[in-house]
């Protein structure tokens, strides 16, 4: 099932995809805290915009170095266990939404990457347990100031300003996480393309050790790691990040 955020007219709202009719059925309330009981009203997929489908309510977790190649283009091997670090859920922007080049950096790259969203409170979870705290899935792009990441020495900075973390179109409550692929383009030229199995730590492996860290919270998403193929965005430029089954997440780039 595809869940959309969604604005038409003045009011925002949550959807179910009608991929057939190409419409919205539109939800009385955030179906992951309200359930899926609609309004008995639609509304066309052209007339509507897609809105970022989560915003986090707490945080967002991501996972560096998560795929071998990846970490071999950074200069280095993927780590033993997850590395974890934070991005502020004042980064999220939407499909569509512009991703703004900040005036610090001179060195933005694009990281196409599967994004988890918590559907329930989940501390200690057991790696055969993760599915069950997982509301869905969607596309995130993890935006970053390389040059800042590389002078800083952490990644707080260059991978937090505003809208460095776009998510969307919807969230999808299945992935085929064994035969699913991301790819991202910039300007229609592909960049990255990777299998979701090729991950180092798999998605359940990542809830496990990160819910041993945090207390992840509904809402929280959890970024899982970028293929190899990283590279710099510049003014002007749209890039698109596609997993298969989820859609495509499409930005445009400006200067600040």
């Amino acid at each position: 099932m595809k869940i959309a955020r969604f604005s038409h007219g003045e009011s925002i709202s949550f959807g179910i995809v009608d991929e057939e009719e190409h419409e919205l059925i539109v939800l009385k309330a955030d179906p992951m805290f309200a359930g899926y009981e609609p309004t008995g009203e639609r509304v066309a997929l052209a007339a509507a915009t897609l809105l970022a489908p989560v915003i986090p309510r707490s945080k967002i977790v991501a996972v560096g170095k998560n795929y071998r190649e990846h970490a071999a283009e950074m200069g280095g091997e993927a780590p033993s266990e997850p590395l974890l670090f934070l991005k502020p859920n004042t980064s999220v922007i939407g499909p569509a939404d512009t991703i703004v080049l900040p005036p610090q950096s001179e060195r933005v790259e694009h990281e196409g990457e599967v994004a988890v969203v918590i559907g329930r409170i989940a501390k200690n979870v057991a790696e055969a347990d993760a599915a069950s705290v997982v509301f869905g899935y969607t596309i995130a792009n993890d935006v970053t100031a390389r040059d800042l990441q590389q002078r800083d020495g952490q990644w707080a900075r260059a991978k937090g300003f505003d809208t460095f973390c776009p998510l969307g179109p919807v969230i999808d409550t299945e992935l085929d996480l064994v035969n699913g692929t991301i790819e991202t383009s910039v300007n229609g030229e592909r960049r990255q393309e990777g299998r979701l199995a090729d991950m180092v730590h798999s998605i359940p492996a990542i809830i496990a050790y990160a819910s041993s860290v945090f207390t992840l919270l509904p809402g929280d998403v959890i970024l899982t790691g970028t293929p190899a193929g990283v590279g710099p965005i510049v003014d002007g430029d749209t890039v698109e990040v596609s997993v298969s089954g989820l859609g495509t997440l499409s930005n445009p780039v400006r200067r600040a």
